[in-house]
């Protein structure tokens, strides 16, 4: 694993080796102590398949620590620091293959986009779920994110949350 510090206090992209073969490949997506050295012990791992491209989730920050990586096709991850501190409401964007994964801490928002098709997405966490969260608009004019597809679906109940200065207001 090569692990490489981004401009959110906390979240760490991660690099993994992909080591090809006659028949596909292989790669050690998780490994106990390696994850445990970003302070991530796991509780529980969710794999969510996708059919389509342009397929978002998020923006979401929940009370547990992620490991993200997709095992096929491509997302491109959007992180938001929802927590209150100097940092909050700095966006950092990802496009993330097999070889990537994002290591993300409780309180920073996460969501992504499928940008190709048949994208296996596996996230290991270190609680399990709860119905707690902290979620934005994820076309809020304030974070700026550019979607990378055109034609993009999502819930109703993402389309549906707060912006940013909603959520500023009510910590305030």
């Amino acid at each position: 694993m090569r692990t490489e510090a981004t401009s959110i206090p906390g979240v760490v992209r991660v690099g993994l080796q992909v080591q090809p073969h006659d028949d596909g490949w292989f790669k050690e997506n998780f490994h106990r102590e390696k994850l445990a050295e970003l302070g991530m012990v796991v509780a529980q791992h969710n794999v969510a398949y996708f059919e389509d491209a342009g397929i978002v989730r998020g923006i979401h920050a929940e009370p547990w620590d992620k490991y993200l990586s997709p095992s096929s096709g491509r997302v491109f991850a959007a992180i938001v620091d929802l927590r209150d501190n100097d940092t909050f409401g700095r966006v950092e964007t990802f496009e993330l293959g097999p070889s990537d994964a994002l290591y993300v801490p409780r309180g920073v928002g996460n969501s992504f986009c499928t940008v190709a098709p048949h994208t296996t997405y596996n996230f290991l966490v270190n609680e399990h779920w709860s119905p707690e969260r902290v979620a934005v608009d994820l076309f809020d004019p304030e974070l700026a994110i550019e979607w990378p597809v055109r034609e993009l679906k999502y819930t109703e109940r993402d389309a549906a949350n707060p912006s940013l200065a909603a959520l500023r207001e009510q910590r305030a």
